[in-house]
């Protein structure tokens, strides 16, 4: 059985460090977008932004040495939708970034090399 498969709500902007201050600033007074609260729990520093019905993550990664956009899907059965790309040759990629233990998703990677994180939420 093929899963669906959805956009998501969140759009995030992995940014190297010592570009993060200039990308904040330019989506924040720059462009106007307005902060949201931090609504999660992330193991780095990160600004959150509306961003018409998405959210728009500003993530600070050390060590990575240009930006990087994720994006995030939504299927509506997440052991199925793994199976499904498996098998359709493409790259699940955990290894990537520690997920919290409560959410049901996965790390996919486009043959782009677009990170998507696929969940059900």
């Amino acid at each position: 059985m093929k899963a669906a498969f959805n956009p998501g709500k969140n759009i995030a902007i992995k940014t190297p460090a010592h570009e993060y201050a200039q990308v904040v600033h330019f989506y924040q007074e720059i462009l106007g977008f307005k902060p949201l609260a931090d609504n999660a729990s992330d193991p780095f520093e990160s600004v959150c932004f509306a961003f018409g019905d998405k959210v728009l993550w500003i993530d600070k990664i050390t060590g990575l040495s240009q930006s990087e956009i994720w994006l995030e899907i939504i299927s509506d059965d997440i052991a199925a939708a793994k199976k499904y790309l498996e098998q359709a040759g493409c790259h699940i990629r955990n290894e990537i970034e520690p997920l919290p233990d409560a959410l049901n998703a996965f790390w996919l990677s486009s043959p782009a090399n677009i990170i998507h994180l696929v969940t059900d939420k």
